[in-house]
């Protein structure tokens, strides 16, 4: 299905909300107006102003969030919005906006962290995750279009991340928010803890980097020498969006206690498991105590091994198989032909891709996926909503903005353009300086 008929540029008027912390919706919106667009920002803390430095456009949000759904709509009316723009569509008001704005007729344009991260950032209209229109694109429906495309796949950029600049905007944003925000006395974070608490976390994990790096290399060394098979398990922020939106689980502690039972149920009594943390992992779910506790009670303690962040691929290639909530990580492991067993829902949710047997028979004598589909899939991706680049980064930021204005422009979004025929050449850019 495709977008409303696109106005010219210079008759488009974005409005975007939260982006990601940072820079990037500033870059974002100087590239639209030198297209020729009107943007504006709605900003809903001081965080969100002192990362927008035209004043001029900028729109900020005073009221209680019960009022924000009419003032939304009076925004759209006044400034005679015609696009959306938003990164995640699960936060309050970032949901009860795109709601008011479907209704509207607006286009939507959605950032997420890409679906084959860290080296790509994901754009999507409509939804993303869960709401993605992935989840109703059948294999069968993407090989066709592949057939109008590029022959050839691009190669992994050989960049790794931008996680220290993420951290550092996300300990300079909370920062803000919490000793400059007394204008923005009615904001209420989407997190389920303070601001006060989020900065802190934010702060040790900088502070703490140098022994967290210890302890990690520490933990990966006993694994690599060890000489044993083991299972890897792909966690997640317990407070993150498709974590929260999107499974079966109301905590990480719920999945962990639910892997380790399977595991003492079926694995063979020579295999260990290893749980590998989310890189962003500061602790406020209490994981690394929950595994500790949970590995006791069984009585695999010796058995089950806790990896806090750092790089996967070292452990993703040598492990057996890998199981996840429905983390984006786990397409790494497809990637390589890995047997995978998710529970939630996810946007490679396909039964090619993933095992449908029971845990204890999946730890026991898992079956492999698809391969061939599986790289037909990363293929519709890469051709599609995957951007090299990154938000946090200089030289990422650089790379996403020289691809993703003309694909907002676009009058179909990038699934339906290559659906259809009509999408331009692809040029996945490496990220250079």
């Amino acid at each position: 299905m495709s977008d409303f008929p696109r106005a010219p540029a210079q008759h488009r008027r974005f409005l975007l909300l939260q982006g990601p912390h940072g820079p990037f919706f500033a870059k974002l919106a100087v590239q639209l107006k030198a297209a020729g667009c009107e943007v504006w920002r709605v900003g809903f803390n001081r965080g969100d102003q002192v990362f927008w430095p035209d004043q001029a456009s900028y729109l900020p949000w005073l009221g209680r969030p019960e009022d924000w759904p009419a003032a939304f709509a009076q925004i759209l009316e006044d400034k005679g919005i015609t696009d959306l723009v938003l990164y995640g569509d699960t936060r309050p008001i970032h949901a009860r906006a795109i709601g008011i704005a479907r209704s509207a007729g607006l286009s939507i344009h959605i950032f997420e962290e890409g679906y084959l991260r860290p080296y790509w950032v994901t754009y999507e209209r409509g939804g993303s995750n869960g709401h993605s229109r992935l989840m109703d694109l059948s294999l069968e429906e993407m090989r066709q279009a592949l057939t109008r495309a590029e022959d050839e796949v691009p190669e992994v950029p050989a960049v790794w991340g931008d996680l220290r600049q993420h951290i550092f905007y996300g300990a300079a944003y909370h920062f803000f928010v919490m000793a400059l925000n007394g204008r923005y006395r009615n904001f209420r974070p989407h997190r389920s803890i303070t601001v006060l608490e989020e900065f802190r976390l934010y702060l040790k994990r900088l502070v703490l980097m140098p022994v967290h790096r210890l302890r990690r290399w520490q933990a990966e060394r006993a694994i690599s020498q060890g000489g044993f098979p083991y299972h890897l398990v792909l966690l997640q922020l317990e407070h993150d969006s498709s974590f929260r939106m999107h499974s079966p689980f109301s905590s990480m502690s719920e999945f962990i206690t639910l892997v380790l039972e399977g595991f003492a149920a079926g694995a063979p009594l020579h295999h260990h498991l290893v749980f590998k943390a989310h890189p962003l992992e500061d602790g406020r779910a209490g994981i690394e105590a929950a595994i500790t506790r949970e590995a006791s009670r069984l009585g695999l303690s010796a058995r089950v091994h806790y990896v806090g962040g750092g790089k996967l691929a070292r452990l993703l290639n040598h492990a057996r198989t890998a199981v996840t909530v429905n983390s984006t990580a786990a397409q790494q492991a497809l990637w390589r032909g890995m047997p995978l067993k998710a529970f939630g829902r996810a946007v490679y949710q396909k039964t090619e891709f993933l095992s449908d047997q029971p845990l204890a028979d999946f730890f026991h004598a898992p079956r492999r996926p698809d391969l061939k589909a599986y790289r037909d899939y990363r293929r519709f991706l890469l051709e599609t909503s995957q951007l090299v680049g990154g938000y946090y980064s200089s030289r990422g930021r650089r790379a996403v903005l020289r691809q993703v204005v003309d694909m907002m422009l676009a009058p179909q979004d990038p699934y339906e353009a290559l659906l259809t025929g009509c999408a331009t050449p692809r040029q996945q850019l490496r990220l250079i300086t």
